[in-house]
């Protein structure tokens, strides 16, 4: 025998739930006030109090409530089921409230730049050679100087007499060499590139093997919904119906860090620097970015992007 399984959806939204509550106490309210008012009805017929007026009692019990008719404990057993029913209705209720997400409100063309934005295709040829060496040096050949016989030297008489007094010239001062500083060489800033083989990717979609093509657009999805779910419309630009793109350029470094961002285009109304808030967020959001490789190597790359503002209604 088959077992089959029967799910159904009774996920219910909080505003449906408050509406049903607001229902379930209504409709205990009015069966309560119905019975006490057919009870005091009762109660105050004169019919009832002619009918019980001489009856004797059969036991002490019996004498609690002043007529039998208008005993509320003869429904105990209705109104206790109507309380079981009403208590598992509440915990189905309960179980069933479900908190869905906020819709989010993406542009179809969120990620498109105008084309004045400067873009610079992506380099990916290999370096050119390096020249050639020079050629060897030619080596010629110096042709023999003729040797002249040497002359006989010619000895002079050097001798000097005891009382002849020799003029000693004086000593020239030496002159010091001039100290040379050491000039310390600061190295060069990092190059940060623009367009790369592997351009920087928003953190999500790792590890699912997919394509180049495939990881940059899930890259794109996550990260639209990450700015579109934490941007807030600056109220300025809200009440003055400021609506336009905001162009933001920011560096991803070798880790995968979010800096530098700067506001390229600002439609007003704090737009920008709203855009320039949430941009900054990524750096907390618990994932880092995947950096930009360059022949296989990470390294620090500029990242263009658009957020649009666009009043809905």
């Amino acid at each position: 025998m088959n077992n089959f399984l029967l799910f159904v959806d009774l996920s219910i939204p909080g505003l449906t739930l408050s509406y049903i509550l607001l229902g379930l106490i209504a409709i205990l309210i009015v069966a309560i006030t119905l019975v006490r008012t057919q009870m005091s009805k009762n109660a105050t017929s004169g019919e009832l109090t002619a009918k019980f007026a001489d009856k004797p009692k059969k036991s002490p019990l019996d004498g609690r409530n002043k007529y039998a008719p208008v005993d509320v404990l003869r429904k105990s057993g209705t109104i206790f089921n109507i309380g079981l029913i009403t208590s598992l209705t509440l915990t189905v209720l309960a179980f069933s409230w479900t908190s869905f997400p906020d819709e989010i409100f993406i542009p179809e063309d969120a990620m498109e730049i105008d084309e004045d934005i400067e873009q610079e295709p992506p380099r990916t040829a290999e370096p050119p050679p390096p020249p050639p060496p020079p050629p060897p040096p030619v080596i010629e050949e110096v042709p023999e100087e003729e040797i002249l016989e040497e002359e006989e030297p010619v000895f002079l008489d050097q001798s000097i007499d005891e009382d002849e007094i020799l003029d000693v010239p004086d000593e020239e001062p030496v002159e010091e060499e001039p100290e040379v500083e050491e000039v310390v060489e600061e190295p060069e800033e990092e190059k940060i590139f623009k367009v790369v083989e592997d351009m920087p990717r928003f953190p999500g979609c790792e590890g699912q093997g997919k394509s180049k093509k495939e990881l940059k657009e899930c890259s794109d999805a996550e990260m639209l919904k990450f700015i579109y779910s934490n941007i807030k419309y600056p109220a300025v630009a809200r009440e003055n119906g400021i609506e336009g793109r905001a162009i933001l350029k920011f560096m991803v470094d070798q880790q995968g860090n979010v800096s530098k961002v700067q506001v390229l285009r600002d439609p007003g109304g704090g737009t920008g620097k709203e855009a320039e808030r949430v941009v900054n967020l990524m750096n907390g959001m618990g994932q880092k970015w995947v950096p930009g490789k360059q022949r296989g190597k990470p390294v620090k790359v500029w990242f263009t992007l658009p957020v649009s503002f666009k009043l809905q209604g």
